[in-house]
Formats: C-alpha cells, sequence, structure tokens
C-alpha cells in the first residue's frame, strides 16, 4: 500500500470518484467528492486503473456537505452523501451524457441537444418507501442492519435516514424484535423487507428466507407489538444462492400486501413485486411520460415490462385499450387484481417474456420499462418495426440506454428526441430517465 496526494476531478457511475495520479493513470476513490484535494492509500492495483481510500481531506471541496445520516462512511446504503444535492443533480446528467457519447456513439451537439438537466421531484432524505435489512452471524449471536460498503459485512444501525422519518424507530424496533426471534431458533432468513407507503398508512415486514419449520403465531406477535405492521409475511425462496426463485408467500398476520397510491391510482402490491422505491418520484415518471406521449382517447397501447401498472392504469384511462406484458408472475396477479379494483376493463394483461409474447397489435403509442439489463436486440428490432407515432423507454440505468439507443438508430426507424433524467435515489449514484422516441420521417 501506498500513499498520494490526488485532486478529485469527477464522479464515476457508482460509488467512487476519480483522479489520476502524477503518472496518469486513473485512481476510483471511495468517499471523495469532485473537488477535493486528499491524501489517499492505495489498497488494490490494476493494469488500467488503481482503487484508493481517503486518509484525510486535506482541502474539501465547496461540493462537500456532512450527510444528514452517520452511517455513510459505512453503510453503503447512500454512498454520494457527502457530495451537496446540486452537484449529485449535475453528475447524475453527467453521467448520462458520458454513456450516450461513449456507448451510445452520440456527437457531443447531440447530446445537448437531448439531455435535460436532471429533475429531483422528491425530499433528498427519507424518501424511499422500502428498505432491506441484512443478516449475518458472529460469534454465535445474529446481527441485523444494513450491508455495508464490503457488501459481505453488515452494519448495525438504529435508524435509516432514507426510510420515510414517521419510521425513524422502526430499523431499531424491527432489528430488537428478529434478534430476539433468532435467540432461540434459526428463523431461515436471508433479508427483511420494510415496505412503508407514502399516500397510506400501510406498513409490510417481509421475511425472505427458506421453507421448513417456522414459529408463525410467535413471530407474528412479536413483530407485531414491535412495528405494528398492516402485514406481516414470509417470502418463501428455493434454489442456489445466484438462481434464488419465489416460490410462495405465506401471511402471518394482516392484509399480506401492502397498498400505495401513485398519481391517481391506488395499487396493491406483493411483497416480491416490483414497485419504484421513491412514490414522488415515480408520480413525476408517470407525468413525463403522459406529458411526451399526449395520449388520445382512441389510441391503442403497449406497456411492455408493466410490473403492477404503474403506467398501464394511467394510460388505460386515457385510452382505447392497452396490451400490458410482464414475465414475473407475482406481478401478473398484482396487476390483474389492481385493474380489477379499478374497473378498468380495456386492458389485456399477458404473462410472460416481452420478446416472446410480443403483442400482435397496432399499437399507437409504446411503454417499456425493462429492468437494468435493458431490451434484447430481438426486443429492440421489433419494437422498431411497429408502425406507433412514439416510444417511452423508462431506464435504470444510462449504460444500457445508451447501447439500446444506439441498436434503434442504427435500424432507422426511430430516433430519440427527447432525454429526461430524474433522481429517484438521492444520495446514490442511481438515475432514471425516461427518453422519447419519435418515428423518422421517410
Amino acid at each position: 500500500m501506498s500513499a498520494m496526494r490526488l485532486s478529485i476531478e469527477r464522479m464515476a457511475y457508482g460509488t467512487d470518484a476519480i483522479a489520476h495520479s502524477d503518472d496518469g493513470k486513473t485512481v476510483f476513490v471511495g468517499g471523495a467528492v469532485p473537488g477535493d484535494l486528499v491524501e489517499a492509500e492505495i489498497y488494490s492495483r490494476g493494469s488500467s486503473f488503481d482503487k484508493a481510500h481517503i486518509t484525510q481531506v486535506l482541502e474539501p471541496s465547496e461540493s462537500r456537505v456532512t450527510p444528514l445520516c452517520p452511517y455513510t462512511n459505512l453503510c453503503g446504503g447512500c454512498p454520494w452523501a457527502s457530495l451537496s444535492r446540486t452537484a449529485q443533480l449535475e453528475a447524475k446528467q453527467a453521467a448520462v451524457c458520458d454513456c450516450l457519447k461513449r456507448i451510445g456513439g452520440f456527437k457531443e451537439s447531440e447530446i445537448a441537444a437531448l439531455v435535460a438537466p436532471c429533475e429531483s421531484p422528491s425530499q433528498p432524505w427519507g424518501y424511499r418507501n422500502k428498505i432491506e435489512l441484512a443478516l449475518s452471524a458472529s460469534h454465535g449471536r445474529t446481527v441485523i442492519g444494513m450491508h455495508a460498503l464490503e457488501p459481505s459485512h453488515v452494519v448495525q444501525v438504529d435508524r435509516c435516514a432514507l426510510l420515510d422519518k414517521r419510521h425513524n424507530k422502526l430499523t431499531k424496533s424491527l432489528s430488537g424484535a428478529l434478534a430476539y426471534l433468532a435467540h432461540s431458533q434459526d428463523l431461515g432468513l436471508s433479508r427483511i423487507g420494510i415496505r412503508a407507503a407514502l399516500g397510506t398508512r400501510d406498513l409490510e415486514i417481509a421475511l425472505w428466507g427458506k421453507p421448513g419449520a417456522f414459529p408463525r403465531s410467535k413471530t407474528a406477535k412479536v413483530l407485531g407489538d414491535a412495528t405494528h405492521a398492516s402485514s406481516i409475511v414470509r417470502v418463501l425462496m428455493k434454489g442456489p444462492q445466484k438462481a434464488r426463485r419465489v416460490t410462495g408467500i405465506e401471511v402471518l398476520s394482516g392484509k399480506g400486501c401492502w397498498e400505495e397510491r401513485i398519481g391517481e391510482e391506488s395499487m396493491l402490491l406483493s411483497a416480491p413485486s416490483f414497485f419504484q422505491v421513491n412514490t414522488v418520484a415515480a408520480s413525476r415518471l408517470i407525468d413525463i411520460v403522459i406529458e411526451g406521449l399526449s395520449p388520445r382517447q382512441d389510441d391503442e397501447v403497449m406497456d411492455l415490462y408493466c410490473g403492477a401498472g404503474t403506467f398501464t392504469m394511467p394510460f388505460a384511462r386515457r385510452t382505447s385499450f392497452v396490451s400490458a406484458v410482464e414475465a414475473y408472475g407475482f406481478a401478473v396477479r398484482d396487476l390483474r387484481r389492481n385493474l380489477e379494483r379499478a374497473g378498468l376493463d380495456n386492458v389485456d394483461p399477458i404473462g410472460g417474456d416481452a420478446g416472446q409474447e410480443f403483442p400482435d397489435t397496432q399499437a399507437d403509442i409504446i411503454i417499456v420499462d425493462p429492468p437494468r439489463a435493458g431490451l434484447s436486440a430481438d426486443v429492440v428490432k421489433k419494437l422498431s418495426n411497429q408502425a406507433c407515432r412514439a416510444i417511452a423507454y423508462v431506464s435504470c440505468d444510462p449504460a444500457t440506454l445508451a447501447r439500446d439507443l444506439s441498436r434503434f438508430r442504427a435500424l432507422g426507424h426511430f430516433e430519440p428526441t427527447k432525454i429526461t433524467p430524474v433522481d429517484l435515489f438521492p444520495q446514490t449514484f442511481h438515475v432514471e430517465c425516461v427518453t422519447l422516441m419519435s418515428r423518422v420521417k421517410e
């Protein structure tokens, strides 16, 4: 290991900042902020870059702030918390632009015209409706807390500043209750999910683990007294660690799901179903997509990777018909339940992979909201062959977005007209983007 002085230049799209050593080699520095002058120690050397951690901040940047969370330097949940809000937004916009240039092959002049400033719809802290606690065994006792910067370690915390402040004491109460239960029996848990709705008072505790003997009544009583949750469930999983699959949900007490209001809709969601962790910012995503696609009453819509209906439901109210495709079984069931509750009968919920179950329809407008891996080349091709007037692509990863936009451009039928980054994840490097694409005039 060796120490050196480094001037921090910019944030990477990740937890670290970027500097260069005296010989020009790239150095990724954890805990640093652009504009800092730091003394850092190299802990990992590579052929093209090194990794370092700060030993001392010699001259702090004007963008450096004191984090609200006391666990910032220990926990991996808010790695950008020492960076000012303005600087975070600028760095996220810059990350999107960088990916479009490096991966997408876009020219700088095109990028400047396409990419809007990063929007910040929610509060910077207390915005999350979901957090997860991790477990580890240490010296014969179960430790419950948050994943550390080193993912294999667990940091005990008494609160999470990213969770709605109404639940400041929840993390400590839940950790204590689970530690008490685990003392007398192996609960077989791998993680604990907390979902705290912003628009309702619903609070769900989801215990993720393997099937087997379990103190159901005792757990429901202890956790109920500690958290006053409206729903306590077990999410049962099987298979090897990297390929575990959910085999069922066991309701221990309460509703067995949680309800959230987003925009004008009310949605019921089961524990395994995906839902954006930032309700306020997710509502803004819906608004951007609606504004961009300008749905008409006689339009037919295609909604791929639709989840439990975040975009499906508001578009069903504004158009004649929606074909909604979702691969995850629990989300499909939630979607059908939400449509029935809302009285929306102009939607065809299709369970299956978007490529294999691509709707045989002539949609006027299309929404795609894929997972982090983005769209397959086959789906890009099928979308490009559609006669629709516009596509809205909602992405949670600038790199795969840039790759996919390059594929669309190569096929020549659709061009991006506007990219709006939206900060759904303050205090982290993650950024959501809504890309509007229009048909190329031939």
